[in-house]
C-alpha cells in the first residue's frame, strides 16, 4: 500500500489529486447508484496509485437535476449517498491511508428547492428577497438583458409570484446567488466552515469565476474569435460561446470574496482550494488574479488541456502561456474530468493505439510543473462510452443532442471486476450502463499485469514522487521540432530532461552542444535510445535523462 508522504501546509503544491464521482464509483446497497460506503471500500485502490488526495464530487442533499450540482442543503448528505456518519467514516479511512480529502463546493448557485430560494421567491420584501439575482422585465416583457445559460437558452427565468426574472447560469432549477449581498457571503462561508470543522482538507470550487455579476446588467458583446485561444466556454454547437462574457461572470468584486474565503481556511491551517475557471481566452488572466499574492485561492485549473488537441505545440503553448501570465500563482493540470470526453478517446480517435496514448498522457502530465488531477477510470485507459439518446441523464446532452452528446459518456460506472455483472459496480441496474469495452479493462484485469495502463500509472506516479524536482522545480522548454516536446525540470542541483514524441512516427532530437546527459533515467514503460547529443524516440515514446 502506497502511503503519501506529503505533509505541511503546502501539501497541495505539486500534489496528485484523484477525482471520485460518487454516483459512479461503487454501489453498496444495490440501487444502481454509487454511495459513500462504496467510496470507503475502494479507497485502498486509490491509495495504491500513489496519489496525495481525493476530490469528491457533490454528495450533498439535492434534487439531482444536475447530478448534485444543484444543492438544496449544503450541510447534509443526500440519502442516495448515505449519511454524515458515512462521510465521517470515509474521511477517517482516507486519512488513515494518508489521503487528503477535498470536497466540491458549489456556491455560485443553489437548487430552486433550497430553503433560501423558496423564501426569496415568495415576495419582494422577505428577509431573503435579495439573496438571488432578481430583475424586472423590459417594458415589452422580455428578459433584462441578452445573457445566456451555459445549458442553452436565456439565463433568465420568469417567476409569476414575484413578477420578476431570476438569473441562472445553468439550469432554470439552479438560480444564481447574489454575492453582492453581504448576508449571502456570510451564509456561504458558514457552510464552508461546517465542513472545515468536520475535518476536510480542502475544496474544489465549482465555477469559481461565476460568483458575481455586473450590477448594471449590461448586455454581453459578441465574441470576436481568437485563433490563438486554447480553451472555450462551450462546444461550438452552443450559442453561449458566441458571446464575450464580460458582464455575467469574472467580475472584479470576486477578488474580495476570495480573500475572505482564504482567510477562513487559513484559520484552520493546512487546507487548500482549487478553483474551476471557465473564462474562454481570458482564463489564464483570471487564474493569475485569483491565485496571486498568497491571499486568495491556492490553485486553479482551466479547460486548456481538456480539449481534443494532442500535439507538442499545443501543450507547449498552454504551459508557456501560463508561465508568462501567472507569474506567482499555481496551476492544477488535468486531461480528464466529469465534464469532458475522456482523453483516451479525445487524444486517440477510433483506430489509434489508445493504450499507448493513455500511458504517454500520464507520463507527460506527471512531468509538468504544477499539481495534477486524475479522473476515476483514466488509470485503466477507459474510453468514452457510447450512449443512445434514451440512455442519457445529463440535461446538457439531452438539450443539444445529437450535435453534442453531453457528459454522460465519461460518467459511466467504474469497472472493478471483469467477470461480474456490471463489472462489480452494482448488483442492481446501474444509473448509466456499463459497456463491454469498459468491462474488459476492469481493475482486476490489469492488476499486477506488467505493461498494463494501471501498472503504468502506479510506476509513473512513483517516479514523480521519487524526484522532488517534479513537485515544484522550475520548467524550461528546449528548441525542438513541432512534433516533439522537450523541456528541462530543475531544482537545486538536479536537472531532468524530458523529451516526448507525440506522433506515431520515429523522431530524432539533436540537443545543443552544452546539453550533456549524464544518465538515462528509467521513465516507466519506455526505452528510447541516446547517443552523444542525440535522442531517438521510436513511436509514442518519452526520454528522461539526468543532465549535468
Amino acid at each position: 500500500m502506497a502511503i503519501t508522504t506529503r505533509s505541511g501546509d503546502d501539501w497541495w503544491r505539486g500534489a496528485v489529486i484523484y477525482q471520485v464521482y460518487p454516483r459512479s464509483f461503487q454501489d453498496t446497497d444495490g440501487d444502481g447508484i454509487g454511495d459513500l460506503r462504496g467510496v470507503t471500500s475502494r479507497l485502498p485502490h486509490i491509495a495504491s496509485l500513489g496519489v496525495d488526495a481525493i476530490w469528491l464530487s457533490p454528495f450533498f442533499t439535492s434534487p439531482q437535476t444536475d447530478m448534485g450540482y444543484d444543492v438544496s442543503d449544503y450541510c447534509d448528505v443526500d440519502p442516495m449517498f448515505g449519511t454524515l456518519d458515512d462521510f465521517d467514516e470515509m474521511m477517517a479511512e482516507a486519512h488513515r491511508l494518508g489521503l487528503k480529502v477535498i470536497i466540491d463546493q458549489v456556491i455560485s448557485h443553489t437548487s430552486d428547492r433550497h430553503p433560501w430560494f423558496v423564501e426569496s421567491r415568495a415576495s419582494r420584501s422577505n428577509p431573503k428577497a435579495d439573496w438571488y439575482v432578481w430583475a424586472d422585465p423590459k417594458p415589452d416583457g422580455t428578459a433584462p438583458n441578452n445573457w445566456l445559460s451555459v445549458f442553452g437558452g436565456p439565463a433568465w427565468e420568469w417567476d409569476g409570484v414575484r413578477r420578476q426574472y431570476y438569473m441562472h447560469n445553468f439550469l432554470t432549477s439552479q438560480p444564481d446567488l447574489n454575492f453582492h449581498n453581504p448576508e449571502v457571503q456570510e451564509a456561504v462561508l458558514a457552510t464552508v466552515r461546517f465542513w472545515l470543522d468536520r475535518g476536510v482538507d480542502g475544496f474544489r470550487l465549482d465555477t469559481v469565476n461565476y460568483y458575481f455579476h455586473d450590477g448594471h446588467l449590461r448586455d454581453n458583446p459578441p465574441l470576436v474569435p481568437d485563433p490563438e485561444a486554447t480553451s472555450s466556454d462551450a462546444p461550438d454547437v452552443n450559442p453561449y460561446g458566441m458571446q464575450n462574457h464580460l458582464y455575467d461572470k469574472s467580475q472584479s468584486e470576486n477578488i474580495g470574496f476570495l480573500r475572505r474565503l482564504r482567510a477562513l481556511l487559513d484559520e484552520y491551517g493546512g487546507r487548500a482550494t482549487v478553483g474551476e475557471v471557465g473564462d474562454g481566452a481570458r482564463s489564464l488572466r483570471t487564474v493569475a488574479a485569483y491565485t496571486s499574492g498568497g491571499d486568495k485561492l491556492h490553485m486553479c485549473y482551466t479547460f486548456d488541456l481538456l480539449g481534443p488537441t494532442f500535439t507538442a505545440s499545443h501543450f507547449r503553448r498552454c504551459v508557456e502561456n501560463f508561465q508568462t501570465i501567472v507569474t506567482d500563482g499555481w496551476v492544477c493540470w488535468a486531461f480528464s474530468n466529469h465534464d469532458v470526453m475522456r482523453h483516451a478517446s479525445r487524444f486517440a480517435p477510433l483506430g489509434a493505439d489508445r493504450e499507448r496514448v493513455a500511458k504517454l498522457a500520464i507520463s507527460l502530465l506527471a512531468s509538468l510543473r504544477g499539481s495534477i488531477c486524475l479522473y476515476q477510470g483514466e488509470e485503466l485507459g477507459l474510453p468514452e462510452a457510447e450512449l443512445a439518446l434514451e440512455e442519457l441523464r445529463d440535461p446538457y446532452g439531452i438539450r443539444f443532442w445529437p450535435a453534442f452528446k453531453g457528459r454522460d459518456g465519461c460518467r459511466t460506472p467504474m469497472v472493478w471486476e471483469s467477470g461480474r455483472a456490471n463489472a462489480g459496480f452494482s448488483t442492481g441496474i446501474p444509473w448509466l450502463p456499463v459497456r463491454e469495452d469498459h468491462r474488459l479493462l476492469a481493475v482486476d484485469a490489469q492488476e499486477g499485469v506488467p505493461g498494463s495502463v494501471l501498472e503504468h500509472y502506479r510506476s509513473t506516479l512513483a517516479f514523480r514522487r521519487a524526484h522532488a524536482t517534479l513537485v515544484d522545480g522550475e520548467m524550461a522548454f528546449l528548441a525542438s521540432n513541432r512534433d516533439v516536446l522537450a523541456f528541462v525540470r530543475k531544482k537545486g542541483g538536479q536537472r531532468l530532461l524530458f523529451v516526448f514524441n507525440l506522433t506515431s512516427k520515429p523522431q530524432t532530437v539533436h540537443l545543443s552542444s552544452d546539453t550533456i546527459v549524464a544518465e538515462a533515467l528509467p521513465m516507466p514503460g519506455f526505452a528510447p535510445a541516446f547517443a552523444d547529443n542525440v535522442v531517438k524516440l521510436e513511436g509514442l515514446d518519452v526520454f528522461c535523462g539526468s543532465l549535468r
